[in-house]
């Protein structure tokens, strides 16, 4: 047992070194999409994935995702504490119990991760979140996040997202069709940037009013 874990923890700090520099030529994710394509389907359906380095991404993308998903995130180590301790008073008062996933920790999952939940899944995910915070930038973490993110069925980064939904490339979206994208995350197959229902424009209108406070990055 100690052997493996020795192993694990020798092995995790070294993929996370080389994905410090390296794009990642896929992920966990990903590969569980294809899982699912043969389980539910029995056959395989392609993914849309193309990296794109973070000068080809518009500035617009950063602000909306941070607005999004993490507004924190220039100022904490992988966890927002303040977003989880309001999160555990909400729900003791009688509220639904929010998620209050980091864009670190969203990198850690669905890098290197599947879906399933387990308290033995929590620890990992926080050894990963710890790793990635430690051996990348902030804008290492940002880049990594813009470019495995969901956004539609195989639809994965937001270069393949850019050009699918606009037709063109994620250096040129702008402010409004960043927010479309990021209004999209927390569940891209039922929030459709294709065809955004009332409650997605309604979120998007709330991200552009965000991305307003928040201003350009500052990492």
């Amino acid at each position: 047992m100690g052997t493996l874990l020795v192993a694990f923890l020798a092995a995790s700090i070294g993929l996370c070194t080389l994905l410090r520099w390296l794009p990642p030529p896929t992920s966990a994710f990903m590969l569980y999409r294809h899982y699912e394509d043969l389980v539910d389907r029995g056959s395989y359906k392609s993914i849309r994935y193309r990296w794109v380095s973070a000068k080809n991404i518009s500035p617009n993308a950063a602000t909306a995702v941070m607005a999004s998903e993490d507004q924190r995130f220039p100022e904490h180590s992988g966890f927002d504490l303040e977003s989880i301790q309001s999160s555990i008073e909400d729900y003791r008062e009688g509220g639904k119990l929010r998620g209050a996933s980091t864009i670190s920790q969203q990198v850690a999952k669905n890098l290197f991760l599947t879906p399933a939940k387990s308290f033995l899944r929590k620890g990992i995910e926080a050894w990963f979140t710890l790793l990635i915070e430690i051996l990348w930038s902030k804008e290492r973490i940002l880049e990594v996040y813009l470019n495995i993110a969901e956004f539609g069925d195989h639809l994965f980064g937001i270069e393949a997202a850019s050009q699918r939904y606009f037709g063109i490339s994620a250096k040129n979206i702008s402010r409004s069709q960043a927010a479309l994208l990021a209004a999209t995350l927390p569940n891209p197959h039922l929030l459709k940037a294709a065809h955004p229902t009332a409650y997605l424009l309604s979120r998007k209108r709330w991200i552009l009013r965000q991305m307003m406070n928040l201003g350009e990055p500052k990492i």
